[in-house]
């Protein structure tokens, strides 16, 4: 197997070429650039979507084989049926179209993921945001730098502000009452509506930002959404993790991230998590 630095620099490459497809998608200069839009699991699908999937998945299988990698990405995910083989201990999880629907609504809030999983946690992440012509990526222990064609510089998390002074980053669609409710209690009450998991992560890098909740309700998300983002985070010096701390486990076998997760610049993530448990326990009993 190569090792990390050479993994990580084909796994950049091939971030922004996908990236290069979807825009070309997005400007509408693909050649068959129309969008046909559908819909699996209430999510929307586009032709975008399967092809950068697709150029994602070859590029890598055919420089890094299927002897040492397993791979999940969004668009060709089956869900088990019956026995869950137990998998490789090294998965490439793969989101190559971070934002369906605001990449349909034209709001520029979309990104490719791409993670390296080795058993339940990231090693290597690989986030790009297209429309801001950057790539974040990080591995393991080895920080978090961001790339624009001028070359790479590393990128840390906003430090110093009091909690009320801390931004939520928040989703435009995904909403629910608990999410409502749980948001409008919370000590910090600036917002920012950023649509995509990796851009919400971006905007906490890039300090315009500083906190992210995500809640399942009747659906959660999925392990190719949270896998680059959070890597991407903590490797800036940030924290990701369930409400009661705990990690985000990934290649579990259930692809679902359900509870709460949050998401952070570190500074006050446990009052934040404790507080997010008090706050939900009271709309439960309201």
């Amino acid at each position: 197997m190569k090792d990390l630095k050479e993994i990580l620099a084909i796994a950049r490459e091939i971030g922004w070429s996908a990236a290069d497809i979807l825009r070309s998608y997005y400007h509408g200069t693909a050649k068959d650039s129309n969008l046909e839009v559908q819909y699996k699991q209430n999510e929307p699908v586009t032709v975008a979507d399967v092809a950068a999937s697709q150029y994602i998945l070859q590029s890598l299988q055919a420089t890094l084989g299927n002897e040492d990698f397993a791979y999940v990405s969004e668009e060709t995910y089956q869900s088990p049926s019956g026995v869950v083989q137990p998998s490789t201990p090294w998965v490439w999880i793969i989101d190559p179209l971070d934002g369906t629907r605001d990449f349909i609504e034209k709001t520029g809030d979309y990104a490719v993921h791409i993670a390296l999983v080795k058993e339940t946690r990231p090693v290597l992440a690989v986030v790009v945001v297209p429309e801001a012509k950057k790539l974040y990526y990080a591995t393991k222990g080895g920080g978090t730098f961001v790339e624009t064609r001028d070359g790479s510089v590393p990128i840390q998390v906003s430090l110093g502000k009091g909690i009320e002074d801390l931004t939520l980053v928040v989703s435009r669609s995904h909403r629910n009452q608990r999410l409502d409710y749980l948001l409008q209690n919370l000590p910090c009450q600036n917002q920012k509506a950023v649509g995509s998991v990796g851009c919400k992560i971006a905007t906490i890098v890039e300090q315009q930002a500083d906190i992210y909740i995500s809640l399942s309700g009747k659906s959660a998300p999925k392990d190719w959404d949270m896998a680059a983002p959070e890597l991407i985070l903590t490797e800036a010096g940030g924290k990701f993790t369930h409400f009661d701390g705990t990690p985000l486990q990934y290649n579990t076998g259930d692809i679902n991230q359900w509870g709460g997760l949050l998401a952070s610049n570190g500074e006050y993530h446990e009052v934040l998590c404790k507080e997010a448990e008090r706050i939900l326990a009271q709309f439960e009993h309201s």
